[in-house]
């Protein structure tokens, strides 16, 4: 959301309200002129600047808990741009209808906080410290959890600034304000009990003040009869530009002293990322928290659980959800990611443990859950048995054909191969995604929202754009075929029908049709058996109607043939019921007939990301 907000003309980015009035006069205050900011109190919250009778009004733009953006008793919309567009048919508790946008002066960028410079390089040392991850998996991380990494950035910037002291008390603030430096507005704050209270203490005058700072019951800080803030450091940049009921504005943090805390500073400083000045710009080498840290809110420490559903909680502020990120479960990294662990092709029988009941079965035998003794560690994995008691051998070809391709990806949204076992029959041993296939738990969980399914969704599209990229044609994508790790963790799984191409061609033409999956097959597949990644993108579109349908049949009631002449005719599915618009585009587009115009996963990942973040926000 914080992306399209900021192509708006009209949006100034972090402007004070002072700043706000100015560019108001500049522009001529005739009724209805407005522009938009970023609120510089509610986190991803906006506000609204008006002009009427010569004066300036200002709204603030909430963010609410289900998503949805609203001024304070008004009407909720979708996103920021649509709240305008509603005020400007409907004055609805507003001074006057909003009539003309002030856009920004030529060569103007929106303005960016401290936060917002300093976010991505946060985000990026959190994820690199927390879950130890690099390379391509550390970007994947952020690419597909930003929502909830921002927020919890967001949430724990204080804990890296140097003007934080911790818990410390009354007594213990004073010397370290008093020692040296008694600059006029030097501050700290430290915190004052495990209830969220923290202390604002000043220097004037040579003494220093102390203001409480009190969180309420939605979790909003604030100094008595103060402005309320999300987070402290939204109140200390708020104090650093204007007093607003203390004796001055804050002037200069007051750093902790090495080693306070019990913590150790022998870390560099972060790098500024560029010189945006400010209090907040400041950072201190403190370290990150780490998953289970009582200083850290946001996230508990990886754990087993009997709960399928949701099993990690979160929290920001005093709202609390429960909410699986990948990066916290064991098999978002390669299990071959500790160098002591190598890489082999095979599995020793001796360290495979079986377990009774089944997790699945077809043609080629059954699949069950099963313990693998590595060197350090176990790990659950799910054992494909291969059941061949007249000894085909184009059945075994196969299954090593499937096992040969899965040994070449690696990737955190598509089951990991682990290794061979040859033994009383021959297994593939592979990670394990408890939760099973996608459509079935949408057929058992039809309470799953929206956003949670667009997640799953797009996890699904950077697997498969990671495919595209390595020129792997899957050629059997459906929902039966993506397995849940968690509520909120896809991967795509079942490469026996999976093809690598050569880099001279960009397509493999089959030697005649097979026992397809008809519904889920691009036209060209039918007509010339030709597939692509192209071709993958059509079975795409065909599941994420399956998604958004909560695990339906596509074409229900419908042949193979019938579905191939209302393809042909130029038809294609209704949406889902309840299926947001954007989705339902985005599912038309991957219907593209001509291969050639279709887009790309390079292009589909994009759009769904876009997406997500955009109702997440």
């Amino acid at each position: 959301m914080a992306d399209k907000v900021n192509t708006l003309p009209f949006f100034y980015g972090n402007i004070t309200r002072e700043e706000a009035e100015e560019y108001l006069r500049q522009g001529g205050m005739s009724d209805g002129l407005y522009l938009l900011r970023q609120s510089r109190n509610y986190l991803g919250g906006y506000a609204l600047s008006v002009a009427h009778n010569r004066q300036c009004y200002h709204y603030t733009i909430e963010r609410e808990l289900n998503d949805t953006y609203a001024i304070a008793g008004g009407k909720s919309h979708r996103n920021p741009a649509d709240l305008i567009e509603y005020h400007s048919q409907e004055s609805d508790g507003l001074v006057c209808l909003l009539k003309k946008a002030l856009s920004r002066p030529r060569g103007v960028e929106p303005k960016v906080g401290p936060f917002e410079d300093l976010k991505e390089q946060l985000i990026r040392e959190y994820v690199k410290q927390t879950w130890n991850l690099q390379g391509a998996a550390l970007e994947q991380a952020i690419i597909s959890q930003r929502p909830q990494l921002e927020k919890l950035i967001a949430t724990t910037a204080h804990e890296k600034m140097p003007w934080f002291h911790g818990k410390i008390s009354r007594e213990e603030s004073e010397p370290r304000l008093l020692n040296s430096n008694r600059t006029n507005g030097k501050f700290l704050i430290r915190e004052r009990d495990e209830k969220g209270s923290y202390a604002l203490c000043l220097l004037h005058g040579g003494h220093v003040m102390h203001y409480r700072i009190d969180k309420d019951k939605a979790g909003k800080l604030s100094i008595p009869d103060g402005k309320k803030f999300d987070t402290l450091w939204q109140l200390v940049e708020h104090y650093s530009y204007k007093p607003d009921g203390l004796l001055r504005v804050l002037k200069e943090p007051c750093p902790r002293p090495n080693g306070a805390d019990g913590v150790s500073f022998s870390r560099p400083p972060l790098p500024r990322r560029g010189a945006t000045g400010g209090i907040l710009s400041r950072l201190s080498s403190n370290s990150f928290p780490k998953p289970g840290s009582k200083k850290l809110p946001f996230f508990t420490s990886r754990h087993k659980t009997t709960d399928n559903l949701n099993p990690y909680e979160t929290r920001v502020g005093n709202t609390v959800s429960k909410e699986a990120m990948p990066m916290d479960t064991e098999v978002y990294e390669s299990p071959y990611a500790d160098p002591d662990e190598l890489r082999t092709s095979t599995v020793d029988r001796s360290q495979l443990f079986l377990e009774d009941g089944e997790l699945g079965s077809g043609n080629f035998g059954t699949v069950l859950k099963g313990i693998y003794k590595m060197r350090k560690t176990e790990k659950q994995v799910a054992v494909k048995i291969l059941k061949n008691d007249d000894n085909n051998a184009a059945v075994r070809e196969e299954m090593l054909r499937e096992a040969n391709v899965m040994q070449q990806l690696d990737n955190p949204y598509i089951v990991r191969m682990i290794g061979i076992c040859e033994a009383e029959n021959l297994m593939l041993v592979m990670e394990l995604a408890d939760l099973g296939p996608l459509n079935k738990f949408l057929q058992k969980n039809k309470q799953i929202s929206m956003k949670n399914i667009t997640e799953l969704v797009h996890q699904v599209s950077m697997g498969m754009k990671y495919l595209e990229e390595h020129n792997f044609v899957h050629r059997d994508l459906a929902a039966r075929n993506v397995l849940l790790v968690t509520q909120h963790y896809a991967k795509i799984s079942d490469f026996g029908l999976s093809k690598a191409l050569t880099e001279e061609e960009n397509y493999y033409k089959a030697k005649g049709h097979g026992k397809w999956p008809v519904k889920w097959y691009a036209p060209e597949c039918m007509n010339f058996f030709k597939f692509s990644c192209k071709s993958d993108v059509w079975s795409f579109g065909v599941l994420m109607w399956e998604a958004y349908s909560l695990g339906q049949k596509p074409y229900k009631g419908m042949k193979g043939n019938e579905v191939i002449q209302m393809i042909e005719s130029g038809e294609r599915m209704g949406a889902p019921p309840n299926c947001p618009p954007e989705m339902y585009e985005l599912m038309k587009t991957c219907w593209t007939y001509k291969p050639d115009e279709r887009p790309g996963f390079s292009v589909v990942e994009p759009r769904l990301r876009d997406y997500y973040y955009d109702i997440s926000q």
